[in-house]
């Protein structure tokens, strides 16, 4: 075949779809579970949809990928919110993001905040650190650094976090003493809103009905249960099975057994490429509150966010929780999970009916990340082997960046 694609979630499934756009269909996709979507996955829970891979939403920001999208399934089966996002903190709850909205807090901790943001070190002309918690101390203070930011990132993405580079980091918003002030004397927010500050929600299904059409859509070009176990790079060949002119790869890099014909030092370098796996557990008790999701910091309770189902899916009820595996199983609720997650090939577990182990979850941004993924990219593109996406470019993209670099890909290649 002329095109072979890896992978049946947002970014393999956009692909496919906008090849078919323009008029080429001599492709195939395998995909290694029995449906498609990957982490956009949902599945019926408590009466109503949930989605299995955490919290996964549709940004309203880019026109082209809605116009892509939307004939999949039309604008009037979404509903579109303006994200309510809150953060649980030091007995205070808040609206995200933290550096924004401390204005919200006790007056007595907006005085410690204040004080610990105005001695930071960027807004006292420190020279940047390196190493990832110094560079949390001195982008946003010791207060936010010590109560939020390393306590919920290592819940997140585990405790050695100077494991993580800086270089992503970036994307935070500068930290004004001046503004942070304005804020709390004015009692308002400032500053650009993180990202999905709107989205969209399907009325009637979980996120995952979206990727069942564009999967649909695709017929016969898509083979469920197939597991990429082999790939020769200098043949073009997956499992010995398929040959193609030209290799898509959504997959993890990490998750291919067997790579015939790659230089040992790219091998080497997928050795360092690290992820985070997260379980997802549906609890069905309704909650006081109208926030679409909120982030949990304190290092006691195991989980890092819930998402409460009630607020932004109609007609459910209940909330889920997204919690890294390690610290999941440490909690004490463990013993199942443990079991399945090593008896399994999959990457998407189902432990009890309101449990998920997702074992892809998160790619790290580890330091030396980015120089791996260049080298490796490189290597692979020279030889017509693409990757795209989460897991193809190892980056923590949303489904409608994905989307949008599918599509981009795909119109490269078509012409």
């Amino acid at each position: 075949m002329k095109y072979l694609i890896l992978g049946a979630g947002p970014a393999g499934l956009a692909f496919a779809n906008r090849l078919l756009q323009n008029g080429i269909d001599d492709f195939l996709v395998i995909e290694k579970e029995d449906e498609a979507g990957g982490l956009c996955r949902s599945k019926d829970t408590g009466g109503a949809p949930l989605d299995i891979g955490g919290g996964h939403f549709l940004d309203v920001r880019n026109p082209k990928v809605l116009d892509f999208l939307f004939p999949f399934m039309s604008e009037e089966l979404w509903d579109k919110y303006d994200r309510d996002s809150r953060i649980v903190i030091n007995g205070n709850t808040i609206n995200s993001p933290i550096e924004a909205n401390i204005w919200q807090m006790s007056l007595e901790d907006q005085v410690q905040y204040l004080k610990s943001i105005a001695v930071a070190g960027c807004n006292l002309g420190k020279e940047m650190p390196e190493k990832f918690v110094d560079w949390i101390y001195w982008k946003l203070g010791d207060k936010i650094a010590e109560d939020y930011m390393i306590p919920y990132n290592r819940k997140m993405f585990g405790e050695d976090l100077n494991e993580l580079g800086t270089y992503w980091l970036n994307k935070l918003p500068n930290v004004s003493f001046e503004e942070t002030l304005i804020s709390c004397l004015e009692k308002k927010a400032y500053g650009s809103q993180p990202g999905h500050a709107r989205f969209y929600y399907p009325k009637e299904y979980g996120y995952g009905e979206l990727w069942l059409r564009l999967a649909d859509r695709l017929g016969d070009r898509i083979r469920y249960g197939e597991a990429v176990d082999k790939l020769d790079v200098d043949g073009l060949t997956v499992n010995d099975t398929y040959k193609a002119e030209h290799i898509i790869t959504t997959v993890p890099w990490t998750d291919i057994k067997e790579y015939k014909g790659v230089d040992e030092a790219y091998l080497k370098d997928m050795e360092e490429l690290k992820h985070t796996s997260v379980v997802v557990e549906y609890i069905d008790e309704k909650l006081d509150t109208s926030a679409h999701w909120i982030y949990y910091p304190d290092p006691e309770l195991s989980y890092h966010r819930i998402l409460v189902r009630h607020n932004f899916c109609p007609g459910s009820r209940g909330y889920w929780t997204e919690t890294n595996l390690t610290r999941h199983q440490k909690s004490g609720d463990s013993a199942s999970v443990s079991a399945k997650s090593s008896g399994k090939a999959k990457n998407v577990i189902y432990d009890r009916d309101n449990c998920f182990i997702n074992k892809y979850a998160y790619p790290l941004n580890t330091i030396g990340k980015e120089e791996i993924m260049k080298r490796l990219l490189s290597y692979m593109k020279e030889r017509n082997i693409t990757g795209l996406g989460r897991w193809g470019e190892w980056q923590h993209y949303n489904s409608d960046v994905v989307v949008d670099r599918a599509l981009t890909l795909a119109d490269e290649l078509s012409r």
